[in-house]
């Protein structure tokens, strides 16, 4: 596998910085995995720095972000013809009030990440729960230092749909309904969690208890709301099937729940496509057998 790495200069710029707490916790699986990493610059330089990945092959230097870096890693999530610069996804943990994250290259890293289905992982608790998503599937034990990731019954989970994707989360939470009632708490915003309720109703979902609790919808603020749950770390898990092709006319309250997601970096997980949230779910099934 490959993937893209880049962390903006909060996270390593001193010895407690998340791409190193990020390191720390999962160098062993990147090495079980033989995860190759294409790493922008000037990160690549502070792990070198910091004597992380020693001698790990599979560490690619790219140029500096300013030297088209981040760039390159976009053309190679949508996949260029040479061998091996067809990426994965992309590991970017972003500092929310760095002007950088939202250039054009990184927003439309996270966007093409969306379009072809490959996960973005923006923060360190994605980055962490990916790799031990990846090790389940790939026949590993169970790192026991990721258990609290995988604590459902002490976690509330956001359920976020746009319009056009609203179907494909009904047809996710359907599918894997056992799973998602395992969490202590679910919200969503106002349509989704309408919809959501009537499918968990017509499962035998208890008729005078919502399977999910509804907040406004995102025009109303809903995105709002949950952006303060997660700040205050009592939403832990956020699916938000994204759709990339449309223009929408609360953009501003959709950024303002993905910056909160990113500053709550160790704590807040956010899965952005349907195809990422299945292979999370198979690998929880997976997890629980071991």
């Amino acid at each position: 596998m490959l993937m893209g790495l880049a962390a903006n200069r909060l996270h390593h710029h001193t010895e407690d910085g998340a791409l190193f707490a990020f390191l720390r916790a999962c160098e062993a699986g990147i090495r079980e995995l033989r995860l190759g990493l294409h790493t922008v610059g000037r990160t690549h330089d502070a792990i070198a720095a910091a004597g992380m990945l020693q001698g790990y092959r599979p560490l690619v230097r790219y140029p500096y972000g300013r030297e088209g870096g981040l760039m390159k890693l976009v053309a190679e999530v949508v996949g260029m013809p040479e061998p091996g610069r067809t990426l994965d996804g992309a590991i970017y943990l972003i500092d929310p009030v760095d002007p950088s994250s939202i250039f054009p290259e990184a927003l439309a890293l996270k966007r093409q990440c969306v379009i072809h289905g490959k996960p973005f992982l923006s923060t360190v608790a994605s980055a962490r729960d990916w790799v031990e998503m990846e090790r389940m599937h790939a026949g590993l034990p169970v790192d026991r230092n990721a258990d609290r990731f995988h604590d459902y019954g002490a976690q509330t989970l956001a359920l976020i749909a746009h319009d056009a994707m609203k179907s494909a989360m009904l047809d996710f939470a359907a599918r894997n309904f056992e799973l998602l009632s395992r969490f202590r708490q679910r919200v969503a915003t106002g349509t989704t969690g309408q919809r959501l309720n009537e499918l968990a109703w017509a499962r035998g979902w208890p008729a005078d208890t919502p399977w999910v609790q509804r907040f406004n919808s995102g025009p109303l603020g809903g995105d709002a709301q949950i952006a303060d749950w997660v700040l205050q770390r009592r939403c832990h898990r956020a699916i938000f099937f994204e759709d990339p092709h449309v223009a929408r006319q609360h953009e501003a309250d959709i950024q303002l729940l993905e910056r909160a997601v990113t500053t709550a970096t160790h704590d807040a997980v956010c899965t952005t496509s349907p195809q990422v949230a299945q292979r999370w779910c198979d690998a929880a099934a997976l997890r629980a057998t071991r």
